[in-house]
């Protein structure tokens, strides 16, 4: 099996949300919105609603008009596919490919490809500059933008919210925290500030480790989990914290795939 988590640059409308989750169906695990970030993540499952998603998100969505405190290139930001139990790296990789090759086919979409080749920070810094898109056209979709889309191990999205929003503290503590296992970047979210993080090894160092190397430099106001965390992750967490640090029992991906099972709205057999 295999988890898509789908970036879009739409975090405020409730109806335009409510139109994208008709689209996608019962494949979807969790939607987290952000009316700051101007985005919402979705975590899915299969290929199948990672392309539903998109089409409808570029018939709803303009780039053009978007403003949010999170950067972005596109309404369908980011595309990356996870490989979950049963499923391997080449599975991801494989799905990527489909998926990049029918977003330039069918909608016109520029794609860059992220994974082995290079990561989704240097697609971002080289998109239409010193990088190419990998399928589709050589400029950006008029309304649309781009997409990069991915093949990656599963990571956690997760936010510390200062106590005293001081954008230039959250970058610098960013900075001291960024490591090859953690990426991080000080935003301004509205009339708040918080550094915002993607913890690529979250078995290494995961929301206890970075809620505790940020509370070393300034103090926390509290903890977000954007989508869901891997079993393994939540397990390795002392019980006594998940409610300081926005965890709990029904958001791993494993709660939330037994949760699927039991749809009623689901077709036996269903992947």
């Amino acid at each position: 099996m295999l988890e898509c988590v789908v970036n879009l640059s739409e975090g405020r409308s409730a109806s335009v949300l409510a139109a994208l989750a008709d689209a996608v169906g019962p494949d979807c695990l969790d939607v987290h919105t952000c009316r700051h970030h101007h985005r919402s993540v979705w975590t899915l499952v299969g290929e199948t609603a990672p392309r539903a998603l998109t089409r409808a998100a570029v018939d709803l969505l303009d780039v053009g008009s978007h403003t949010g405190a999170h950067p972005r290139f596109g309404v369908v930001d980011v595309v990356p596919f996870v490989a979950l139990e049963g499923s391997t790296e080449h599975d991801a990789l494989a799905a990527r490919d489909r998926y990049a090759r029918w977003a330039a086919d069918e909608l016109g979409l520029p794609c860059f490809l992220y994974g082995p080749e290079r990561t989704l920070p240097e697609v971002r810094r080289g998109a239409f500059t010193t990088l190419a898109p990998d399928t589709g056209p050589g400029t950006p979709h008029p309304t649309a933008g781009a997409v990069a889309v991915g093949a990656r191990p599963l990571l956690v999205a997760y936010n510390l919210w200062l106590a005293d929003p001081d954008l230039d503290r959250a970058r610098s503590v960013a900075r001291e925290i960024r490591s090859p296992a953690v990426r991080a970047l000080g935003l301004a979210v509205g009339d708040a500030v918080q550094v915002s993080t993607n913890l690529v090894d979250p078995l290494r160092v995961g929301p206890a480790e970075v809620f505790d190397a940020v509370a070393r430099h300034v103090p926390i106001g509290r903890a977000e989990l954007v989508g869901l965390v891997p079993d393994a992750v939540l397990a390795a967490t002392p019980a006594s914290r998940w409610t300081e640090l926005d965890l709990s029992a029904d958001v791993t991906i494993g709660a939330r795939l037994r949760a699927r099972a039991e749809r009623p709205d689901r077709e036996p057999g269903a992947r």
